[in-house]
């Protein structure tokens, strides 16, 4: 398996881990959160999700 194909699998894996916890830690809140985001517009959702991309790109890229 190439190096590559490590870190993927690692960082799909990490964000279930990530993703499981706050879910079983909050699921009142996750809830919530869920139904404040039905109410936003779609290009905002887009333009936050765009957003944390680049922040998670960014923290990669420094690590690495």
């Amino acid at each position: 398996m190439s190096e590559f194909s490590f870190a993927l699998i690692t960082a799909i894996g990490l964000v279930f881990v990530i993703e499981g916890v706050i879910y079983s830690l909050f699921p009142n809140g996750m809830k919530r959160m869920m139904m404040v985001a039905l109410t936003l517009p779609s290009n905002r959702l887009r333009s936050m999700g765009l957003t944390m991309a680049l922040v998670g790109f960014a923290i990669v890229w420094l690590v690495r």
